[in-house]
């Protein structure tokens, strides 16, 4: 056996970063800009070579799928229901890998932890819920057009007004934790 590595072997192999997950969270209904917003937003993390995680329903959820999954994006995720009960609509069609949790409300906290970055849009309690997990959790979190969340300390929610600015904050924050 030939203790020599082989040169040509080794300028093949190819070191890669694990992708980064963004969760985009927001609601079940939301008027038509919002929905041509969340498939923006998604359409760009897919784009940025990110893995978008969502909940894997309608609204918000679809519309940020459908936007990663066109782009060429993995859509991962995380429903209410399990397999032997299927809800209806979950999963959406642009749903890549669905996990089955059978826990309803409760898989929130799974969607609001796994996330490197949470972007919040639009949305109602379910939405704040996952909002709380990630501060929580001190990932951190971007809130378009989504209910705002007021702590006094460790706040990581920054609310901004546009798809523009929601993008920038990512890529500042993705970039910060690349570097960790």
């Amino acid at each position: 056996m030939n203790d020599q590595k082989d040169p040509d072997i080794m300028q093949k192999i190819e070191v890669r970063r694990k992708p980064f997950i963004v969760g985009v969270m927001g609601g079940h209904k939301a008027p038509p800009e919002i929905l041509a917003e969340a498939c923006r937003i998604g359409e760009a993390i897919a784009k940025r070579g990110h893995v978008l995680l969502t909940g894997g329903g309608d609204g918000v959820m679809k519309a940020a799928s459908e936007g990663a999954f066109r782009a060429g994006g993995l859509v991962l995720a995380v429903l209410p229901s399990d397999r032997v009960r299927p809800l209806a609509g979950y999963p959406n069609e642009f749903v890549d890998i669905a996990i089955q949790t059978g826990m309803a409300d409760a898989r929130n906290a799974i969607n609001a932890k796994t996330p490197h970055v949470m972007i919040a849009i639009d949305g109602g309690w379910g939405t704040i819920s996952e909002i709380a997990h990630a501060l929580r959790n001190d990932t951190p979190v971007i809130g378009l057009k989504s209910p705002s969340i007021d702590l006094p300390h460790g706040n990581r929610f920054t609310a901004v007004d546009t798809v523009e600015e929601a993008l920038a904050l990512l890529d500042r924050i993705v970039k910060v934790i690349g570097d960790q």
